[in-house]
């Protein structure tokens, strides 16, 4: 077996990642993505190829919720962890 190595933008190694199990390589992934026929738990992935491209989302501002969104919640459980900490002692 050969081996390339390449490189794909972060946005698309979390979609291969988001297919992958302990039981499946990269390669497995991607070949399966490949046969157009194949299913995943009953649905072909490619019908839905660009169904989001249609919808009026702004992904930048979107992305900016979430993370902002991420940062609140992390600070909300380490003031949670510290109360319970101290209530504790």
């Amino acid at each position: 077996m050969t081996n390339v190595n390449i490189s794909i933008k972060k946005e698309a190694y979390d979609f291969l990642k988001s297919f992958k199990t302990k039981d499946k390589s990269f390669s497995d992934v991607i070949l399966e993505l490949k046969d157009e026929g194949k299913e995943r738990n009953g649905k072909s992935l490619l019908k839905f190829a660009g169904g989001l491209k249609h919808l009026d989302i702004n992904w930048e501002e979107k992305e900016k919720k979430i993370m902002e969104f991420r940062k609140n919640f992390d600070k909300r459980v380490g003031e949670t962890i510290r109360y319970m900490e101290k209530s504790r002692k």
